[in-house]
């Protein structure tokens, strides 16, 4: 059967496998900081980590790699709207967990369903504000797959960058964790306050010294729409797509 061209398009970065870095002899930069030593919930040092994006997930990565953490990212985010949109934000990841050879869990089997899925969740929120039921119904979403998926292949813990970002409500965040590992007996959300000790600056920092796309609303097209409309409201053009990077000033666009 023919494929349609989104999921084409998907297929080319190798759906629901883990990808593995082998550059054996160079040493990847790392923020050169001391840290302290995380331990996850139950002391445990297995870890599945749902990463909404590489600016979120990068000083999340850095801090459980400095701690001696076995971790695996799972990346499962139907919300993320246009399909440009989300090939560029997992294609970054992707590209720094190879950099440290971290296994990448790309959960796109089901792209184009999983999308209708979630817009059939959203129907009726369509206009509710940032960080209301919308955003509840989206972390559930995404949570209960990483839970299903840390249950099913021996993670004891799972937890999300999500909440490392200022413009996310973590208590909405972790709550959903909660709720998703609570059904799996001997599974554990770590509602870790990524955040703090200068983590929130960290990951601007690591955004930048990588170079990393820096996308300019949530993810889903709601908050495209309402991000667009308020730079409409203020003269200003609306999002382009694909073309800002951190720390690269010839990627600035006038008039943004």
């Amino acid at each position: 059967m023919a494929q349609t061209p989104a999921a084409h398009r998907i297929n080319r970065f190798h759906t629901q496998k883990t990808h593995q870095h082998h550059a054996m002899n160079t040493v990847p930069e790392v923020t050169p900081i001391a840290r302290p030593v995380l331990v996850p919930p139950g002391g445990h040092k297995k870890v599945l980590l749902h990463s909404c994006c590489a600016p979120c997930s990068g000083e999340v990565m850095e801090a459980m790699l400095a701690s001696g953490i076995d971790y695996t990212i799972y990346f499962y985010n139907p919300n993320i709207h246009p399909l440009k949109e989300y090939l560029l934000r997992k294609e970054e990841n992707l590209r720094f967990a190879e950099k440290f050879g971290i296994p990448f869990i790309d959960k796109d089997d089901d792209y184009e369903n999983d999308r209708k899925e979630w817009f059939a969740k959203a129907k009726g929120m369509e206009f509710e504000p940032e960080r209301g039921i919308r955003c509840t119904m989206c972390f559930d979403m995404r949570f209960e797959k990483a839970a299903q998926y840390a249950h099913e292949n021996g993670f004891p813990v799972f937890t999300s960058s999500l909440g490392i970002s200022r413009w996310k409500n973590m208590a909405q965040i972790n709550d959903c964790g909660h709720r998703a590992a609570a059904p799996y007996d001997g599974l554990v959300y770590w509602d870790f306050n990524w955040r703090k000790g200068g983590g929130s600056a960290r990951m601007i920092e690591i955004s930048k010294r990588e170079h990393f796309y820096q996308q300019e609303y949530c993810g889903c097209a709601y908050s495209l729409r309402d991000s667009n409309a308020h730079r409409k409201s203020q003269g200003r053009i609306p999002i382009k797509l694909g073309v800002l990077y951190y720390g690269d000033p010839a990627t600035e666009y006038e008039n943004r």
